[in-house]
């Protein structure tokens, strides 16, 4: 890993046994909006992106990782240097309920699903958080649909808040608006990633 996060001049890359987390290339724009094209993949968003959509979230990323020197990094296979999609960390917009908050997300192409590899890139994301970045808790959220999701945040030490939550920009009809908050501390995590090193 080389940085700590901050800014531009102390730009993280982060590498897990399989994965490496980067900053994003131009090259990563078309698979993204492939991905974002994808039915099965947007199956819990209010939409699918049209590639320009996809290409300004891209770009949108970007500029917070390079900004803060860390965000919602390109995932990136090692053994064939695909990018499957991304990972990582975000601050979401204020008007959302578990606000001010950092968050933990993801968003993999589906040949890529069933692998391990969100999990795999999410418990480096919650140790470069909570170990470099030193902050307390990380929550990660999703509409109560998406069970999948959810199954990742239990695998990375998550735990369910019972605080579920409206997304504030969506309407209220909306089968996806009632949104699932998961948490963890730093403190729990330190315990269960020794716990998992140990293995």
């Amino acid at each position: 890993m080389s940085g700590g996060g901050g800014s531009k001049d102390a730009m993280t890359t982060l590498t897990t046994k399989r994965l490496i987390l980067r900053q994003w290339k131009s090259d990563d724009f078309p698979p993204f909006a492939q991905l974002n094209a994808d039915l099965q993949v947007m199956q819990h968003f209010p939409a699918p992106l049209s590639a320009g959509e996809s290409n300004i979230l891209a770009e949108k990323i970007r500029s917070r990782i390079e900004k803060n020197g860390w965000g919602f990094w390109a995932l990136e296979t090692k053994a064939d240097k695909s990018f499957i999609g991304f990972t990582g960390l975000n601050q979401p917009d204020a008007n959302l309920p578990p606000s001010p908050c950092v968050e933990i997300g993801w968003r993999l192409a589906t040949p890529f699903w069933g692998q391990g590899f969100a999990t795999e890139a999410g418990r480096e994301c919650l140790r470069f958080a909570f170990q470099n970045l030193n902050l307390k808790e990380i929550v990660s959220f999703t509409s109560m649909s998406n069970k999948r999701s959810q199954a990742v945040m239990i695998r990375l030490g998550m735990r369910n808040t019972k605080q579920n939550f409206f997304h504030p920009k969506l309407e209220r009809t909306s089968p996806i608006c009632e949104h699932v908050l998961f948490s963890v501390t730093q403190q729990i995590f330190e315990r269960q990633y020794d716990q998992f090193r140990k293995k």
